[in-house]
């Protein structure tokens, strides 16, 4: 059946007609490897909840350590926003703010704690870059710059609306896993105020038990109610095609940081599979 009585001024590509959508094209591109623009680069997501608000005494401790670690590790930090984006997503919520107007927001308070740590860094290059720049790091790092920027997926308005409720659900730990993922990054590092992922809340149950290891399968069948890491950042690492796996260790701890980037030890590592 003829659809239309116009012709299409195409280009000739193995994608050619295509719709893009088509179940059996994307299976054919599972073999695919993409390319690892920077695969020495490690990619620290430090938390605003979990370490920028409780302020110099957790916070003067960390840069320290970070500035120890920068001429042997090249890192990219990223920054969560914290209780400021809990004040203003209340406030948005209140007002009737639709999800991607959360999220712009949210973005300015992580952007505003990049800014920070860029200035407590800027003896080792510290410097706050958009995450426009991402594909600048290899060059940056060339230059002696140590590149900071907020870990907010910059989806802003676009926001993807949430499963449940209004609350944007790709928040920090999801830009993070993304940046280290288009990257291809040699590792990403969760910075947060536990020793890692907890079968429970531990600062509310004392029968909380840690769990070292674990699958992004084995975790999403858990069906966990609540835990460190955002939901939807189990599901990115589950589809990643250059990151394996997202270590998580306690910003809180010194030498914790270290530990993860020389040894590889990490309170959680959550792995692809």
């Amino acid at each position: 059946m003829r659809i239309t009585p116009y012709t299409r001024k195409s280009l000739e590509s193995n994608l050619k007609g295509e719709t893009l959508s088509r179940f059996g094209l994307l299976d054919g591109q599972e073999s695919i490897t993409p390319l690892r623009i920077a695969p020495e680069v490690n990619v620290v997501k430090i938390g605003g909840h979990g370490v920028i608000d409780y302020g110099s005494a957790a916070v003067h401790p960390l840069v320290s350590e970070i500035k120890a670690l920068t001429a042997d590790f090249p890192m990219l930090i990223m920054t969560g926003g914290g209780a400021r984006v809990r004040h203003v997503m209340d406030i948005g919520l209140d007002l009737g703010m639709p999800t991607g107007v959360l999220a712009s927001l949210a973005g300015k308070i992580s952007e505003q704690n990049a800014l920070m740590l860029s200035v407590l860094l800027a003896d080792v290059g510290g410097q706050a870059v958009s995450t426009s720049d991402i594909l600048e790091v290899p060059n940056l790092l060339r230059q002696g710059v140590l590149p900071i920027t907020q870990g907010t997926p910059p989806f802003g308005l676009f926001e993807i609306p949430p499963e449940r409720g209004m609350l944007p659900q790709y928040r920090t730990d999801c830009g993070a896993l993304i940046a280290a993922e288009v990257l291809g990054a040699k590792s990403c590092i969760l910075v947060k105020n536990t020793a890692g992922l907890f079968t429970k809340n531990p600062f509310f149950c004392e029968d909380a038990e840690l769990i070292p290891s674990i699958t992004t399968t084995e975790l999403m069948d858990l069906n966990m109610d609540d835990m460190v890491m955002e939901h939807k950042a189990v599901e990115i690492l589950a589809h990643c095609k250059n990151l394996h796996e997202v270590k998580i260790v306690n910003g809180h701890n010194p030498g914790e940081l270290t530990a993860v980037l020389r040894e590889g030890k990490a309170g959680t590592i959550i792995r692809r599979g």
